[in-house]
Parts: structure tokens; C-alpha cells; sequence
């Protein structure tokens, strides 16, 4: 027996484990920053941070990744919601935690769908980060304030909020889409894409495009 096992001189505990992270961002100042705030936490590693939705998806695959911190708007072709949609569906997989700017219901409910396990807006302060990332890595859900709260009104009110599908096609159409683009774009036929318009139509109690899209933005719904 040596000393360093005797009674007198008991073991050392265990190190736990840290929180492995992957950060994606486009923005080279906003990966910066995030590893200048996530750094001074002593239960987490950043293992590595990327500027595409594409190479997160592989490295979260490759790598030993505990919790994805995701953007939902790149330069590529891919967004963040798809990239969490990949990400989550792969057995094993890391949670995703959205970090974004974005709080309208069609972004909301495109990471949530995607297997979001969170969501987190930019301007949360470090403790709320932190937070928010450990609730994530423990398979809980975390939610910013405002998001949660847009989600409760949702419940409240399920009569008059749009669908995911139907915020889906009202946010192409502040894009400038035609119904035929849309209709292209969504592998929906143009009559099914007529009908979510007439539902979005009723349920802002507004009569054209431009109407439901001004009325969309000014609730949140969608983003211009």
C-alpha cells in the first residue's frame, strides 16, 4: 500500500466531467465572444466553434459534444434550424441550443420542431448563458423569458395562431415569394399553399398579402 492510499492520505475525487461544447456562428466577432464568456465557467470546454450550419452538423457527429450552441442564420445554404434538425436526429446526439437574435413565432417554432432543446436570444446576460447552457446539457428545456412567454400565448389562444406550416409560407411571402415559388419551395401544390393563405388571412382578420404580412410583423409572427 502507498501512501497516497492509506487511510491517512485518502484519494483525490473525481473530476466531473465537463460540459463539451460546439459554438456556430457566421460571425467571427460573436464565436469570439462567446468563447471569451463561456471560457471563465470551469465545468465547460469548447471543443470547437465554426462559421457554417454545415460543419457543425459534421463535427457534431465527429466529435465528443455535449451541447451544440446554434445560430439560425448563415451565409451558406443551410440554416440553423435544419442543421439542429440533422444534428438531433442522429442517435446520441448532442442538444442543441439555439442563440440567436430572432424572436418570432416562425423562427421559435422552426428550432423547436428541429429538436431544439433550447432557446436562448443574444442579448441574455453571461449568468443566463450559463444557465441556460447546463439546463440544456442535463436534457431540460431552456427557454429565454420572451420566448417562453410567446409560446404560453400560443397555448393560451390555440384558434388564432398560425401553424408552423402557416407561418412557414407567410414568411415566404414578406420574402417576396410568389405563391408558385412557394408552392416550389415547400413541395406544396399552389392550391394547398391558396388555402394556408385564406386560414392566415382569417385568423389576422386581414384580406391581402401585404395586410397579413404588416399585421404578422407587428405581433411577431414573422420577420421582415
Amino acid at each position: 500500500m502507498t501512501a497516497a492510499d492509506s487511510p491517512e492520505f485518502p484519494a483525490a475525487p473525481a473530476r466531473p466531467r465537463r460540459i463539451r461544447l460546439l459554438l456556430a456562428d457566421d460571425h467571427p466577432v460573436v464565436r469570439a465572444g462567446l468563447r471569451a464568456v463561456l471560457e471563465t465557467e470551469e465545468d465547460f470546454e469548447i471543443v470547437a466553434d465554426v462559421p457554417t450550419a454545415e460543419q457543425a452538423v459534421g463535427l457534431a457527429a465527429r466529435l465528443d459534444v455535449d451541447v451544440v450552441l446554434m445560430d439560425l442564420q448563415f451565409g451558406g445554404r443551410m440554416l440553423g434550424s435544419q442543421a439542429t434538425a440533422a444534428i438531433a436526429a442522429a442517435p446520441g446526439a448532442p442538444r442543441v441550443l439555439v442563440l440567436t437574435t430572432f424572436d418570432t413565432d416562425a423562427d421559435i417554432l422552426a428550432a423547436i420542431e428541429a429538436g431544439a432543446t433550447g432557446y436562448l436570444l443574444k442579448d441574455a446576460p453571461p449568468e443566463e448563458l450559463a444557465a441556460a447552457v447546463r439546463t440544456a446539457a442535463a436534457g431540460k428545456s431552456a427557454l429565454a423569458p420572451t420566448v417562453a412567454l410567446r409560446l404560453m400565448d400560443r397555448m393560451r389562444t390555440p384558434a388564432t395562431a398560425l401553424s408552423r406550416r402557416e407561418t412557414e409560407v407567410l414568411q415566404l411571402v414578406a420574402d417576396g415569394l410568389s405563391n408558385a415559388a412557394i408552392s416550389k419551395q415547400l413541395f406544396l401544390s399552389q392550391a394547398t399553399v391558396k388555402s394556408h393563405l385564406v386560414h392566415i388571412y382569417s385568423k389576422l382578420g386581414v384580406d391581402s398579402r401585404t395586410s397579413a404580412v404588416a399585421a404578422a410583423t407587428a405581433q411577431g409572427l414573422i420577420r421582415r
